[in-house]
């Protein structure tokens, strides 16, 4: 969780800074060599490390900043303060974006495409494994997040009914915010006079690359980019507190820290190891990093969690309690997911992902690189968490151990 958010936070310095860049449309006529030549200026290699880039620097600091000062002001006063103001600004920024991207010539072409199934993908068992993966990872689940948050719920709190409305209203939120992105592409396509396909993008190639160029040719497209990068910002640091306070909460509950210091010196050590990402080799460590980490860390974490309810502490323990304080009851089926069906989808994903690394790598970096930059974050942030789980508990109750002053 930690080594994630040392990556995470360079991104959303990315999007302050395209922010800015959008008031005059700063990328230029060619938004793709801009974002990898002017802006990252990437080196050929991992280990050409180059020069610190001073904008993303700059930014960083910034972005660092503004999650210390939220997490420092506590659970309260601070994120759940911010996230009454984040939440419905995301919402409501995110609306004008869709209703105002439907007014582009173009749109519904791209709304189409979007919308319209393609049933014969459902026979292909990775579309599923796709989605399984794409849902596992936008809930934030094996991040800690989930369990931080929920151990500030009162005792008797709505679990199910709060657990399906999560999920229900994050899924929604992705199809309302996927009208805006395909109504640009399909604006895209038809100024471009080339088929969607052609201008899609994937990843940061979409957000970086794709996006202003669209913006670029939009009437009033530099409000209309500033709004989508804020939206951006404003997501980023919503999810960037989360993880910060999950951690902070977890080493205050065991043992008894005092949340402001920590806090200062988690945001201290977090902001000198992101530095190494808005180097002009950021890029290539960021994906190398990432891949590692989403695809093995978290996926190794999901099962372990799984095995822990499961069959070590007993889902039918934690499934009797549920019910009994909850509007929507768990079958015995609950039980069947947490047990088999959720390790059993993650150890396919897991297994699969380690044939393909292992027959081709990844992303056509040298072995070398792979192994000591990819394999070496994961095992380094495993055999760190691994130490600190295995030390005693310094605290009796949670509650008494640092809650409070949160």
């Amino acid at each position: 969780m930690f080594g994630i958010v040392l990556y995470y936070i360079v991104v959303i310095a990315w999007c302050l800074n395209f922010f800015a860049l959008s008031f005059n449309l700063g990328w230029g006529n060619d938004p793709n060599s801009y974002f990898f030549k002017d802006f990252l200026s990437v080196s050929k290699g991992p280990f050409e490390i180059g020069q610190i880039r001073a904008p993303i620097f700059a930014a960083l600091a910034i972005i660092w900043f503004l999650n210390w000062l939220i997490c420092y002001r506590g659970v309260q006063k601070g994120i759940e303060l911010a996230n009454k103001i984040f939440m419905p600004l995301l919402f409501f920024l995110t609306a004008v974006l869709v209703f105002w991207s439907l007014t582009l010539d173009g749109a519904m072409d791209g709304i189409r495409a979007y919308l319209t199934p393609d049933f014969s993908k459902l026979s292909d068992p990775r579309v599923w494994i796709d989605a399984y993966s794409q849902i596992f990872f936008t809930l934030s689940l094996g991040f800690g997040i989930m369990i931080t948050y929920a151990s500030y719920l009162p005792e008797k709190s709505n679990i199910s009914r709060n657990a399906i409305l999560t999920g229900l209203i994050n899924s929604g939120y992705s199809l309302f915010a996927g009208v805006a992105v395909f109504s640009v592409l399909g604006f895209m396509a038809t100024s471009c006079g080339k088929p969607l396909s052609e201008v899609v993008s994937q990843s940061i190639g979409l957000a970086f690359v794709a996006y202003p160029k669209a913006v670029s040719l939009i009437p009033g497209g530099n409000l209309f980019g500033a709004i989508f990068f804020l939206c951006l910002v404003v997501a980023g640091l919503s999810s960037s507190i989360s993880i910060i306070e999950a951690f902070t909460s977890a080493m205050v509950d065991k043992f008894g820290l005092r949340r402001k210091p920590l806090i200062t010196a988690v945001s201290i050590f977090g902001f000198l190891g992101s530095i190494i990402f808005t180097t002009q080799t950021g890029l290539l460590w960021l994906d190398i990093v990432d891949h590692f980490l989403t695809h093995y860390g978290l996926i190794v974490v999901g099962i372990l969690e799984c095995v822990l309810v499961g069959w070590f502490f007993g889902s039918r323990v934690l499934r009797n309690h549920i019910n009994k304080i909850s509007s929507i009851k768990l079958g015995i089926w609950w039980d069947i997911l947490i047990k088999y069906f959720v390790p059993l989808v993650l150890g396919i994903i897991l297994v699969g992902d380690l044939c393909k690394e292992l027959g081709k790598p990844y992303g056509g970096y040298s072995w070398t690189s792979l192994i000591l930059i990819g394999w070496g974050w994961v095992l380094l942030t495993l055999i760190v968490a691994f130490i600190i789980a295995l030390r005693p508990w310094k605290t009796e109750d949670y509650k008494a151990g640092g809650r409070s002053e949160a």
